[in-house]
């Protein structure tokens, strides 16, 4: 089997992967629409909650729980989510992005 065989099969499994993915997201969107709406609509796009300064939205919170899932690999448990501010954050990525380039 050459290299671009092997890349073929690949992306066929890749391919049939996504469309499993797919029907699951249509059943579990099925499923969702036969429930209750116990809370509110999801908000229309272009309109968010009204937050207060210093607030962390509820889509905010779901996104960093779900980056928290993919990164650690498990569902954590979030206890408490504070807003820094720092000039540090934007001084690292700086000396990042100034560290990648090469100089001659």
């Amino acid at each position: 089997m050459t290299d671009q065989d092997q890349l073929l099969a690949v992306i066929a499994a890749l391919r049939d992967e996504v469309r499993a993915l797919g029907a699951r997201i249509s059943e579990l969107e099925a499923h969702l629409a036969t429930l209750p709406q116990a809370a509110p609509a999801v908000t229309q796009r272009g309109t968010a909650p009204a937050v207060t300064e210093g607030e962390i939205s509820e889509e905010e919170l779901l996104a960093l729980s779900a980056a928290i899932a993919a990164f650690l690999g498990v569902r954590a448990r979030i206890r408490q989510v504070r807003l820094v501010h720092s000039a540090t954050w934007a001084q690292v990525g700086r000396v990042h992005i100034q560290a990648s380039h090469r100089v001659h």
